[in-house]
């Protein structure tokens, strides 16, 4: 076996490849090197400085130090960077096994995801009023946000060509960069085309990124995070009694679609979910609906 290089290096190459092979954003491979910093400081003070010197006894030790400060949620993705570490030290042959394979990964609460039932999601639309261009902007954003249960990433990232307002389609770019076509309902439409009429009429839909579908105040390319603080905004005005995030809003367009009686695999697919086991997280809540109605309206509960 060649030399073992070490941690910090290995780190580095691997980030590397993970933007050129997976093609990951800047976000995920600042998330990866996040963790794996955080590895390598706690595989120092082991004495593990180098690929070779790290076995299991040190990955059980970190997580064992995870422990004490972190969720079992943030101990299973960071057990998740690992193994993704690890196995492409294997596939370099840096490494003979991977020493995270065969750490349990720790067992996750079943959290059944949040969201608004009907009139509450009804009660947040209507109530975003107003005739600026901004109003406009942001009852088209969350009217196309539940529409067509988007991420705040995917929506975000919509450009003009890709709503098809003849068809009542939207071409989204999911996870991975791969391509869903999703269907858009009028009243989403109807508030996209608001607010361009509006832009242009103010002049305000030309320039370095008029290519995006959502501006922001200076003509650029609205982002995730400013999406995330127009919501927090508009959450406050009408007095919504549970705190609502954008994902919150893809949770209740998949909750809702469900206890119309929608497909599963149909809404796995509107949802760009790669497993169908991440869509039947929302069959819970449809379950626990069906449980309230039963135990209210039969007559030999």
């Amino acid at each position: 076996m060649k030399a073992s290089p070490t941690l910090a290096r290995a780190i580095d190459q691997f980030i590397d490849a993970m933007a050129a092979e997976k093609g990951f954003s800047a976000h995920t491979l600042r998330a990866y090197r996040r963790d794996l910093a955080e590895f390598a400081a706690f595989a120092a003070d082991q004495d593990a400085v180098t690929v070779a010197e790290v076995d299991a006894l040190t990955v059980r030790g970190y997580l064992a130090f995870l422990h004490r400060k972190n969720a079992k949620t943030t101990m299973a993705r960071k057990l998740s960077a690992l193994r993704s570490f690890f196995r492409h030290l294997v596939k370099r042959g840096d490494l003979e096994e991977s020493p995270a394979e065969g750490v349990l990964t720790p067992k996750q609460p079943k959290r059944v995801p949040a969201y608004l039932t009907v009139d509450d999601m009804f009660r947040l639309l209507d109530g975003i009023g107003g005739s600026s261009v901004l109003d406009l902007r942001n009852r088209a954003i969350f009217e196309t946000l539940y529409s067509c249960g988007l991420r705040v990433s995917e929506l975000a990232g919509l450009n003009l060509r890709d709503v098809d307002e003849a068809e009542g389609l939207v071409r989204v770019m999911g996870k991975g960069k791969k391509e869903r076509i999703v269907p858009i309902g009028r009243k989403a439409l109807g508030a996209i085309a608001a607010y361009r009429r509006q832009l242009a009429v103010e002049g305000k839909g030309a320039g370095a990124s008029s290519e995006a579908l959502f501006l922001n105040k200076n003509g650029g390319r609205l982002t995730p995070r400013s999406i995330a603080r127009i919501l927090d905004r508009l959450v406050a005005a009408c007095a919504l009694a549970v705190p609502v995030s954008p994902h919150a809003l893809r949770h209740s367009f998949a909750t809702h679609l469900l206890d119309a009686g929608a497909d599963l695999r149909v809404v796995q697919e509107l949802l760009g979910h790669k497993s169908l086991s991440t869509t039947q997280r929302y069959t819970h809540v449809s379950i626990d609906r069906l449980m309230e109605t039963y135990d209210k309206a039969h007559p030999r509960r």
